[in-house]
């Protein structure tokens, strides 16, 4: 049986020093170009005008929400979920989950989703630079899978939640969609960094623009 990647990501997790992985980025930031607006439409693009506009009403409901300042919980995500997928309802997997065509499985237990749960609840933490905060989510939903489909489109619609309960908005997201594995350590630490760039270019390339 594939090993179980959850159970790696959890272990590995617990192991990056999330603190110390990137330096301090600035906030609030506001983009001149809507990176994320521009990743909702190619998201349609890629199989039908429909899930870009799906994406787009997820999108803007996050951000509705972000003003709120709604705590990222699982029952949050859910409310996305259901934009992105365009369903009634959208239930936490009921069983095991793959990705990567099979390569990655990702076990259920009794505790998976409340386990879930304190994992979103830890973006709040504020004693993590955010990049780490906001690249740790992303990871937390790509790995615990929670819902049967869509779970990709999901996690990068909370990192950019976790990005904007601090007022920063990114003018580019291409960079962040590349294959993200859960037994690499060295990859999620470069994820935090790498988030912590596109804040730090997409304050450089705003206050360009003003002067």
């Amino acid at each position: 049986m594939t090993a179980d990647a959850l159970a790696a990501w959890c272990r590995i997790r617990n192991q990056i020093d999330w603190t110390s992985a990137v330096g301090e980025a600035p906030a609030p930031v506001k983009a001149t170009v809507d990176g994320l607006a521009t990743w909702c439409v190619a998201g349609g693009r890629s199989s039908s005008p429909d899930r870009g506009y799906r994406l787009l009403a997820a999108l803007a409901r996050s951000r509705a929400d972000a003003s709120l300042e709604r705590p990222l919980t699982c029952g949050l995500l859910a409310e996305w979920q259901r934009l992105v997928l365009g369903m009634p309802e959208v239930p936490f997997r009921q069983g095991e989950a793959f990705a990567k065509g099979g390569r990655e499985r990702y076990a259920l237990t009794p505790h998976t989703q409340r386990n879930f749960q304190d994992c979103l609840r830890e973006s709040a933490d504020l004693r993590v630079p955010l990049a780490s905060r906001a690249a740790r989510a992303y990871l937390d939903v790509a790995f615990f899978h929670p819902f049967p489909d869509g779970n990709a489109r999901l996690a990068m619609l909370t990192l950019a939640y976790v990005l904007e309960l601090e007022g920063v908005r990114l003018d580019q997201t291409g960079p962040l969609q590349t294959t993200r594995y859960a037994d690499d350590p060295a990859g999620a630490a470069d994820l935090a960094a790498l988030v912590c760039v596109l804040i730090r270019s997409t304050h450089r390339r705003a206050t360009s623009a003003r002067h």
